[in-house]
């Protein structure tokens, strides 16, 4: 027993110097430690002179139960709620006890009363605290009137004795707070020292960082980025602060090893030899070595030796597999893998969002934790700016308000994707000196590409899909190469012409109709359109502004926030159909022309049911998630996006799926067969079309569904815990035609 206690004071002592404990969790401690010891030596001088046994007594059992309780608080991480049980005990039973056992209001109660009010004051905070405070008045008033009018029931002594007992009182509260504020004072000033030197730690590790970095122009600031992305990766995984710090500094030394690799192997440009390779894999060894010395910090090893490591066990040094794999390490092999394709290197560019994010899902549980690739690729769904890159000073960024052109190309911004939202831009053009404005017309590249801009005749556009589909020179010329067909309109003289100058102002309206774009332009003269009939309905479009000889600048850019209607633009070609020659089964096909773009109707989930239907994914198709996508909901009217609509999950057919926000347990379940021929056949017989069939079960409020297609085995259960009854499927997915839906209801 005696050990026991002894154990419990010296954990608690430790716990109150350990500098890596909150700050607020250290004071709570002690000033709980001084209150109940002030308040538990209180009661027992006022009972002594009558039970010496129970006031002996009560304060061994008091002191016993208060440092158990803390004690348990601590090791179960439940200070909050040892907070406000010790401010009730406080409350309820210390101060009413200390009252009647302490001469009542003629005594030194009113100054005892003081260490309640503190305690409340310093240790708990929001609307909790205020609550206390109140209920703290009003016990003190219930207590007064009842000892005041029930003497009786006040333990009181002589007047010398009750002038003690104050004097007393304001001797040990005024030390209390003494003591309380200078604690209060030397926690804060360790707290500085702390933070002073965790920030020379991490400008010191930052340093080495950027030393080794150095040593390959193409990777400087890469350990920085994977620091940073790994503890994004850990802050949505649900890491504590302190986790999510160590894992930042694990990752932003994983590469410290690298610093014994000869710089001629790391800058080679050319494909490494056997031998260099090897030299190469030497690396997280030897790094892992260089941060065992650093004893205070053995968790910075982890990320140093198992980084390389693959969830198949194909990595390396020890070709650890799956969970053997230390966590941290997990979590660093996703970020670096992904700031090592999005990066700028000596023989590529940073490889488009799209590209990284494929790669990432075909990964899956191959080379990378499916938990933390599931995370990033969560992360780029939410990056739609693309801001998770290398920032490369001097990169052909266009600044958003103003460009000069020389020539057609010479300089153009940044794309302004077409959607069925019609987008609005106006921008004034200035000629350059010793040109006429008729000189200097600004141009309209029309275009498609992955990352949203013009890459004209360059070696690696085919790396960003570039495909340019029309120029519309801004007095009506057009040069439409890349289209079915395109027709100019001219709309008249405009009627709000202002006064000539030198500088030219224009207003631009793009919107697009599946494969139809319609332009509107507005000149200070004239009003005319372009309509474009696109190759096909999949690709993008977007609207770049280029000239030559000129300064463009004031440009704005606007959408709006409801789609144009779809007899707004003219139809000039016929209409491109993927299924117009498909049979139709008992739910109408469907043609998904970009991401959940369309949908089909909803199917009641009654009991268990068989739907069969054919999917060809376009032939613009690239990526291994332009296929059908499953989604389970509800809807008042039984549409996807309808009245009241709630989703519950949505399963994608090459396994993705996404945590819903609605009240759903989902558990997913995606195996790759030994037919599985790899992704890029996978997608290559999408395209070609393939039949796939689909049983879906319900029993009470779980949805059962199976799937196998092409070597993935998908099996879904999806519990719904909100009551609802009326749960939907419908097909939808991003570039494929769905036909022929057939159901069949067991």
């Amino acid at each position: 027993m005696i050990k026991k206690i002894r154990n419990n004071l010296q954990y608690l002592y430790q716990y109150v110097y350990d500098s890596t404990i909150d700050i607020k969790k250290r004071s709570f401690l002690l000033f709980s430690a001084v209150v109940l010891f002030a308040l538990l030596a209180a009661i027992p001088c006022g009972l002594i002179m009558h039970e010496p046994l129970t006031a002996t007594l009560s304060t061994i059992a008091g002191t016993l139960f208060f440092f158990s309780y803390i004690s348990y608080a601590i090791r179960r991480q439940r200070i909050d709620r040892a907070r406000k049980v010790i401010s009730f005990i406080l409350v309820f039973i210390f101060l009413p006890s200390m009252f009647f056992t302490n001469g009542g209001e003629a005594g030194g109660t009113p100054i005892w009363l003081m260490l309640g009010t503190i305690y409340i004051a310093l240790i708990l905070d929001g609307r909790f605290r205020i609550a206390m405070l109140i209920m703290n008045a009003a016990v003190t008033a219930i207590t007064w009137t009842i000892g005041y009018c029930n003497q009786d029931l006040v333990i009181s002594y002589s007047r010398e004795g009750n002038y003690f007992d104050t004097l007393a009182a304001f001797f040990i509260v005024g030390s209390v707070i003494y003591i309380l504020i200078i604690f209060q004072s030397n926690l804060f000033s360790k707290e500085e020292e702390n933070k002073t030197m965790h920030r020379m730690f991490e400008q010191t590790a930052t340093a080495l960082v950027n030393a080794i970095d150095a040593k390959d122009t193409y990777t400087h600031g890469h350990s920085a980025r994977v620091a940073e992305y790994s503890k994004k990766i850990a802050q949505e995984y649900g890491k504590s602060r302190k986790e999510c710090e160590e894992i930042y500094f694990t990752a932003l030394l994983h590469d410290v090893g690298k610093i014994g690799v000869p710089s001629d192997i790391i800058n080679k440009v050319g494909k490494l030899t056997d031998e260099e390779y090897e030299i190469i894999k030497q690396h997280p060894a030897l790094g892992a070595q260089i941060l065992e010395s650093i004893h205070e910090c053995p968790y910075l090893v982890t990320g140093a030796m198992y980084h390389h490591e693959r969830y198949d066990g194909k990595g390396y040094p020890k070709n650890l597999k799956g969970t053997d794999i230390p966590e941290t390490a997990r979590i660093i092999a996703v970020a670096d893998a992904y700031d090592a394709m999005t990066s700028k290197r000596s023989y590529r560019d940073a490889i488009p969002q799209h590209i990284v994010r494929e790669e990432l899902v075909k990964g899956l549980r191959t080379q990378f934790d499916p938990e933390f690739a599931k995370i990033m690729i969560r992360l780029i769904d939410l990056d739609s700016e693309y801001e998770m890159q290398e920032r490369i000073a001097g990169s052909n960024m266009t600044a958003p308000l103003g460009i000069h052109c020389g020539t057609i190309y010479d300089n153009c911004t940044d794309g302004v994707v077409i959607t069925r939202k019609k987008a609005s831009i106006s921008f004034c053009s200035l000629p350059d000196k010793g040109f006429t404005a008729e000189d200097c017309i600004p141009t309209l590249v029309i275009f498609d590409s992955l990352d949203g801009r013009v890459h004209p005749g360059e070696e690696k556009n085919k790396d960003v899909l570039y495909y340019e589909y029309a120029r519309i020179k801004l007095d009506g010329t057009v040069t439409a190469n890349g289209v079915r067909e395109h027709r100019y309109k001219d709309c008249g003289e405009n009627e709000n012409s202002v006064p000539e100058t030198a500088e030219e102002s224009y207003f631009v309206e793009a919107v697009r109709n599946r494969d139809h774009v319609l332009v509107k332009v507005t000149t200070r003269r004239k009003i005319f359109e372009v309509v474009l009939a696109l190759p096909d309905t999949s690709r993008y479009a977007h609207v770049s502004i280029s000239g030559q000889h000129c300064e463009i600048h004031n440009i704005t850019v606007e959408t709006d926030e409801h789609e144009t209607p779809a007899e707004v633009i003219p139809r000039i070609a016929e209409e491109i159909s993927y299924t117009k020659n498909c049979p139709t089964g008992d739910v109408p096909n469907v043609e998904v022309d970009g991401p959940r773009l369309s949908s089909s109707k909803g199917i009641p989930i009654l009991d268990g049911m068989t739907l069969s239907f054919h999917t060809m994914s376009y032939q613009t198709a690239r990526l291994v998630w332009h296929c059908p996508y499953f989604c389970l909901f509800y809807s008042s009217d039984g549409n996807v996006y309808g009245s009241e609509y709630r989703e519950y999950l949505l399963l994608k057919l090459n396994g993705e799926n996404w945590d819903s926000a609605e009240d759903v347990d989902n558990k997913i379940t995606v195996e790759q067969k030994n037919d599985f021929e790899g992704w890029t056949a996978w997608l290559e017989k999408n395209k070609l079309g393939i039949d796939c069939t689909v049983t879906i079960k319900r029993v009470d409020n779980k949805i059962i569904m199976q799937t196998e297609n092409l070597g993935i085995a998908l099996h879904s259960v999806s519990t719904i815990n909100d009551g609802t009854k009326d749960i939907f499927v419908a097909l939808t997915g991003d570039q494929c035609a769905i036909s022929d839906i057939r159901v069949k209801r067991n």
